[in-house]
């Protein structure tokens, strides 16, 4: 009986410890991937950058929306020539279709993938959940710039044209149970 207990009591641990890492894996990832850049992963900037090159780097823009949200949304302008460690303002439009308010958060990631460590935003849209209303319409800022060490990386220092891209998905707003009215109580 001794050994039946500790082996079912070592299945258990396995079953928790599995579930565990499985529950931490995704913010492990977007961890890992915010830190190397890997898979495009842009990077967060508090400033600007205190250095800027006289090598140009092109910067597409480019927008998608999820199947389920009824926005259009698009850059508004496509291209933008600026030089490695200047800052850089660019817009994107989105528009609600629906008859109802939707809330959609931006996933986003740049190409090639290993210009994805030296992107830097400092301030984007795609930092937070997007809420428009029936037929909205609004411009969202994104400001970044191109980390000038890109120009010392043996595998990055040939890039001089990236694509940023965005890929809106329709959420629930995090607001909305904070917002919604207490029950009352019915006497």
């Amino acid at each position: 009986m001794k050994r039946e207990t500790r082996t079912v009591t070592m299945l258990v641990g396995v079953v928790v410890f599995m579930g565990a890492m499985a529950w931490a894996a995704v913010p492990f990832y977007n961890w890992f991937c915010s830190v190397t850049g890997f898979g495009g992963t842009t990077q967060r900037a508090e400033a600007e950058s205190d250095t800027v090159l006289d090598e140009v780097v092109r910067v597409r823009f480019d927008a998608n929306t999820d199947k389920n949200l009824e926005w259009t949304f698009r850059p508004m302008e496509t291209v933008m020539e600026i030089r490695i460690g200047e800052t850089g303002l660019a817009f994107y439009e989105a528009v609600n279709n629906s008859d109802e308010p939707i809330t959609g958060t931006a996933s986003y990631n740049v190409a090639p993938e290993v210009a994805g460590y030296y992107f830097d935003k400092i301030q984007c849209f795609c930092f937070e959940e997007q809420t428009l209303q029936p037929g909205e319409r609004v411009e969202m800022p994104v400001t970044f710039y191109v980390d000038p060490d890109i120009v010392d990386d043996r595998d990055a220092g040939w890039v001089r044209d990236i694509t940023l891209s965005y890929t809106f998905h329709r959420t629930e707003p995090k607001q909305a149970a904070l917002d919604a009215p207490a029950d009352t109580a019915v006497n």
